[in-house]
């Protein structure tokens, strides 16, 4: 693990939607995070940073207490490209707590939460999140 990690977490404030509540979904996963919310061609995105993976911690947690290490290994191997994994979670289920991976259009009706996380060395990343047991 390096502290060369870094987190991006966006999603889409629908006009009908309230922003905090999108900041809630990402803080219940994630920690350490800068939030600032964009206006980019008439549409509103909250978007979240963090540096090291002090800031997955939690999610790696979580992952462990839902029982989904199987599962979510084989969703963020999928999603590595280069020295970046991504991936997408359903916000309404994040907004209560729990995980639920999810594709990036039709399975989260107010669209999903993407995630990316850079790092030099992908695997090793997943290998800590979702050990093989």
């Amino acid at each position: 693990m390096t502290s060369e990690t870094r987190l991006l977490l966006e999603a889409e404030v629908n006009p009908t939607e309230d922003a905090e509540r999108i900041k809630v979904a990402f803080t219940n996963f994630f920690e350490h995070l800068r939030l600032e919310l964009l206006t980019e061609d008439d549409r509103q995105v909250l978007r979240g940073t963090a540096e090291g993976e002090r800031s997955l911690m939690k999610f790696q947690s979580l992952l462990y207490q839902e029982r989904i290490i199987a599962a979510a290994r084989k969703v963020l191997l999928r999603g590595v490209r280069g020295n970046e994994i991504t991936f997408f979670l359903n916000r309404q289920v994040a907004f209560a707590g729990h995980i639920s991976f999810c594709k990036p259009i039709g399975e989260s009706p107010l669209g999903p939460i993407m995630a990316r996380i850079f790092t030099e060395d992908p695997r090793a990343l997943i290998d800590w999140l979702t050990p093989v047991v």
